[in-house]
């Protein structure tokens, strides 16, 4: 058990304390416990308050206090919360009673007055014991921070966002939440009078389990591991006339930035989310603009430090496409014997050689409706704003293509799909005369099934392994997409193989067919 870690703070008013709890809002998830302590009116539930207002994105939001209820739950965008009060509480059995013994799974817990449950409560937990501090104003409070256990190092990294802030001087800008990823990251708008920017919390990336020759997924694939990628990506980005966010103020080691807002303009309207095809086309100049010159394999990060982009390898992309096997299949009741992933694995090793022999460029990786944003008052293709790019590989340009046009989140009609891949291999075209219309179409459906393929082992593990079924709904949407691939005469041996070995996501679904 690692040693406690307190920080102590003074907290002007409430405003504040809504600060404070807004930044530890940034570093916490399901199954973490904040505990609030201190006399009568010491702040506990205004702190409570603030950080349920700030996760449920709604300053107005109706937060009573639990003194009577002794427990309020809360179903907020990024996970459920229970806010307790166990002040009437007498024996720490009485628990169970209010659904606290057994802490509830998959939620945060606040509980107000700790110390009527001395001894009942978890070993790894954040407290926060707030008291009165009139020397410093009437409504003035101090706050004494403390991590046991494994909260120890949210507390140590708390600090450390504190302290950045502070040295950036936003430590007094609003907080507004947005929301995350299937990563690591988390990200809050800073709210101040000369402007909105962005926070990134970025932690490194856990190594993970060595199981790829002795690497974890996350290195055996290339995924970013800390934050200095997306600084160097983003700054190579910029010089070659695209718009990814300036950096304006940055913590490397620690993994903190504070960058640019492009703002909430997307790339998608309606209901159901359809493409606007007007930006859509703007994202396909954007893309074949990028990928007509030679860009460079390394980028400066530092005076005297560079970071080289590495190669989307034949391995890494054969471990993707076994998430498919690994994680897809058993979902479906159809674990595939050691002969059939065999089979799998040698079909797409000979697969993957001609990508590997085509020319590289930059494949930004992630290039889809969540991460683009629309700049109006820009002109041409700086108008579409790049936003996550921080896993950027040196591999074959048809990549981001079909991650703009087979979109995992939402459906992309085929007919807009067909029209931007004539566009993009138009504007090749008019740039080099030399430019294989037959060769990049190939590769857009190679790459097409390997994504795809990729995608239903993905979503699956995020259902399976993190606990994120809402991923499953987009399996039909990919399945889709990867029968519009296998349709190329190229694919016709994968086409036979899937139908046989790969069941469709879900009940209802329509068959697997051959094309």
């Amino acid at each position: 058990m690692s040693e406690p870690t307190t920080f102590a703070l003074a907290l002007a008013n409430e405003t504040a304390t809504a600060q404070l709890m807004a930044d530890l809002a940034l570093l916490i998830g399901p199954g973490d416990v904040i505990t609030l302590s201190g006399d009568l009116g010491a702040g506990k539930t205004a702190a409570a308050r603030a950080m349920i207002r700030y996760l449920a994105s709604d300053d107005r939001l109706e937060v009573p206090s639990p003194t009577f209820t002794l427990a309020q739950s809360y179903e907020l965008p990024p996970f459920p919360l229970v806010h307790a009060d166990l002040y009437r509480i007498n024996d720490p059995e009485e628990l169970e009673e209010i659904g606290l013994s057994p802490l509830p799974e998959g939620a945060v817990v606040l509980i107000e007055w700790p110390e009527r449950a001395e001894g009942a409560l978890p070993a790894d937990r954040i407290d926060i014991a707030l008291s009165h501090r009139p020397a410093l104003g009437s409504v003035a409070r101090a706050a004494e921070i403390t991590g046991y256990g494994k909260a120890a190092a949210q507390v140590t990294r708390l600090k450390a966002l504190r302290e950045f802030l502070d040295g950036a001087r936003y430590l007094d800008a609003k907080r507004q939440r947005m929301a995350g990823d299937a990563s690591t990251r988390s990200y809050a708008r800073l709210i101040r009078d000369d402007g909105v920017f962005i926070l990134m919390n970025a932690p490194r990336r856990p190594d993970g389990v060595a199981l790829y020759n002795g690497k974890s997924y996350s290195a055996a694939v290339h995924l970013a591991e800390d934050v200095k990628p997306f600084v160097a990506i983003a700054n190579g980005l910029r010089a070659h006339g695209i718009s990814a966010p300036a950096i304006h103020h940055a913590d490397l080691d620690a993994g903190f930035l504070i960058t640019e807002d492009f703002g909430t303009a997307g790339f998608i309207e309606g209901d159901p989310p359809a493409p606007i095809a007007e930006r859509y086309q703007a994202a396909t100049d954007m893309l074949a603009a990028l990928h007509r010159d030679p860009l460079p394999e390394t980028l400066p990060l530092l005076p005297h430090a560079g970071y080289s982009i590495p190669t989307f390898d034949t391995e890494a992309l054969l471990i993707e496409v076994g998430l498919m096997p690994e994680w897809y299949l058993p979902d479906r009741d159809a674990t595939p014997t050691d002969e059939v992933r065999a089979e799998f694995v040698a079909m797409w090793r000979e697969l993957l050689a001609k990508p590997a022999a085509a020319p590289k460029t930059w494949v930004l990786r992630d290039f889809h409706s969540p991460n683009l944003i629309w700049l109006d008052a820009r002109e041409g293709i700086k108008k579409v704003g790049v936003i996550d790019f921080q896993d950027t590989v040196l591999g074959p340009a048809a990549y981001d293509l079909v991650s703009l046009l087979q979109d995992a989140r939402i459906d992309v009609p085929e007919q807009l799909e067909l029209a931007m891949l004539t566009r993009y291999i138009k504007a090749r075209r008019g740039a080099d005369a030399s430019f294989d219309a037959a060769a990049f179409a190939e590769l857009y459906a190679i790459m097409s099934a390997q994504r795809n393929t990729r995608l239903l082992g993905t979503f699956a593990r995020l259902n399976r392994r993190d606990g994120k079924p809402h991923y499953l709904k987009h399996q039909p949407r990919i399945w889709t997409y990867l029968n519009r691939s296998l349709a190329h005469p190229t694919l016709a041996p994968f086409r036979d193989w899937y139908a046989a070995n790969v069941p469709p996501p879900a009940p209802g679904t329509a068959p697997f067919t051959a094309c």
